[in-house]
């Protein structure tokens, strides 16, 4: 069963969307002319439920709510390979985080895998956060109690231990104040830009 989009009135409806990602992003989506090089070149293409050039032409007609809860802006990897093959040279990685982030500030519900995605970046960012670098060990832990995949890679994780791989306790680095500093202030500049 198909359903009908009236664009007319998506694109006069969304613009402001439109305008938004293009400026949060800093890309001219608009530029896109769905040649699908980025998508031939998506390592993560097979997973997403919508591939590259779809999700940018989501964009440019305007249909937010649907690029929004799609599982593609939070399975791209950020690899760039889609902006190295752009001939318009629209930077798409650059894109699809602001989609993330714009996803993330409205409180847009996620399915399984993209809500798992999501909890993997907080769980990093926090942990790079508080200890000025990345706690492999207690970053796994605290994704794994998030996502109540309570032993999921324990193998893996016991192996790496043993190798002296990851380390049981956290080490800081000298400057993980100015580390925390920095997230401070792109949290108020991202108050500032809402």
């Amino acid at each position: 069963m198909s359903v009908a989009i009236n664009l007319t009135n998506s694109l006069k409806d969304n613009l402001g969307f439109i305008n938004h990602v293009s400026q949060e992003s800093g890309q001219p989506v608009e530029q896109c002319y769905q040649c699908g090089k980025c998508t031939a070149g998506c390592p993560m293409a097979f997973a997403m439920d919508y591939p590259p050039h779809r999700v940018l032409r989501m964009v440019q007609l305007g249909l937010k709510e649907k690029v929004l809860k799609c599982q593609a802006i939070w399975l791209c990897a950020g690899c760039s390979t889609c902006t190295s093959r752009c001939p318009r040279k629209v930077d798409l990685a650059q894109v699809m985080d602001s989609l993330r982030g714009l996803a993330k500030r409205e409180g847009v519900p996620l399915e399984d895998r993209a809500r798992d995605v999501s909890v993997f970046y907080d769980c990093f960012l926090n942990t790079v956060q508080a200890k000025g670098k990345l706690f492999e060990l207690g970053m796994m832990l605290n994704y794994n109690l998030k996502t109540r995949h309570l032993f999921k890679n324990a193998d893996t994780g016991l192996a790496m231990f043993t190798r002296s791989k990851i380390k049981f306790l956290p080490a800081k680095t000298k400057n993980h104040r100015e580390v925390a500093g920095i997230f401070q202030r792109v949290r108020e500049l991202e108050g500032k830009a809402r």
